[in-house]
């Protein structure tokens, strides 16, 4: 039986390039020499045709190029040599050490902080919630203990231990409880099963139906609100805060809450219109499809995988929108109602 296997190599000469044709839509074609940096080829030189059978896209390739060599066998034995993808690793390292050296330039100890809980918050998706919905475990389930772990410490390495921290804790709770209730809600009312991706169908293939797909896609939708709601429940309790301090007298808890809620609705604005433009911006095929689709524009939203955007676009965007209230209500309470007693 032939096997498979693969290893890193680096184009060292472009031999032959030119373009082939395949029922008549041209194609490009290139004869590559590389020499491979991992695996039983490093140190070697091998040739490998790159466009030499049809395909929806065929990337070209120069000197000095990166990639992944997929070995096969013919049914002769010999090996045959493909190449499966380009080695990112390199660029996405620079990327990185630009984020943590800018981060720390601009925010000093607090950006560790943040570096800290985003690594803790890589460590707790990949080492538990990916092992225990894999493992046949509920992926909402998974998610709210994940969302337990992750709120407190990641809050705290990032803003440290303050009263304003905690308020937006409690704030960040109580309004992923709700988006949490009001995605299962509408995955329910517009039947989404979960299905609608390439990905979400070879998963379920391949884990032979163990994972709950539409409970997988409420648990995607929790963790991405949590996401983007720790800016706006840290915001809006350190508006309280400051407004506190810089009040000529002890405002009542009512006129702290009005105050500042002028500022959470511009947040509000600015936050949504973040978020929408974010899934836009993910979506830009999906919205190129619209475009050239001469199906009906109420046919094209009932599409699964339309659907699937729209309700978690807008459940995102209302939970935002309830955790400005909330985060501001409970600091309200827990900040200026002391002061109110004095």
């Amino acid at each position: 039986m032939a096997t498979e296997s693969s290893f890193e190599a680096q184009v060292v000469e472009v031999l032959e390039e030119k373009e082939v044709d395949f029922e008549g839509r041209a194609q490009p074609y290139q004869k590559l020499e590389l020499v491979g940096l991992t695996g039983e080829k490093k140190g070697q030189k091998i040739v490998v045709e790159n466009g030499d059978m049809p395909l929806a896209n065929v990337v070209k390739y120069k000197k000095y190029d990166k990639v992944v060599i997929i070995k096969n066998e013919d049914f002769g034995g010999r090996p045959v040599y493909l190449i499966g993808d380009s080695v990112r690793r390199d660029g996405l390292l620079l990327l990185l050490v630009i984020f943590v050296v800018g981060a720390l330039a601009v925010t000093k100890w607090r950006g560790l902080g943040a570096i800290v809980s985003m690594v803790f918050s890589f460590l707790v998706i990949f080492k538990l919630v990916l092992p225990q919905i894999l493992g046949g475990a509920d992926p909402v389930g998974v998610a709210i203990i994940a969302s337990a772990l992750i709120i407190p410490v990641t809050f705290y390495l990032s803003h440290g231990f303050s009263k304003k921290t905690t308020v937006a804790i409690a704030g960040t709770f109580l309004a992923l409880v709700f988006t949490g209730l009001l995605a299962k809600l509408f995955i329910q009312l517009t039947y989404l099963h979960g299905f609608s991706s390439e990905e979400a169908s070879f998963l379920s293939i391949d884990q032979s139906g163990v994972i709950n797909m539409s409970g997988l896609l409420l648990a995607g939708i929790v963790i991405g609100a949590l996401g983007v709601l720790d800016d706006v429940t840290v915001s809006q309790a350190a508006v309280v805060e400051q407004l506190l301090t810089v009040a000529p007298k002890k405002p009542r808890v009512w006129e702290i809450f009005s105050k500042a809620m002028v500022v959470g609705r511009d947040h509000i604005a600015s936050m949504v219109n973040t978020l929408i433009l974010v899934y836009a911006g993910a979506s830009l095929p999906l919205l190129l499809i619209f475009i050239n689709n001469p199906h009906p524009f109420a046919e094209i939203i009932n599409y699964e995988f339309v659907a699937e955007e729209i309700v978690r676009t807008l459940v995102g965007s209302i939970g935002l929108i309830v955790a400005v209230p909330i985060t501001t209500l409970i600091a309200c309470w827990v900040v200026g109602g002391k002061n109110e007693k004095r």
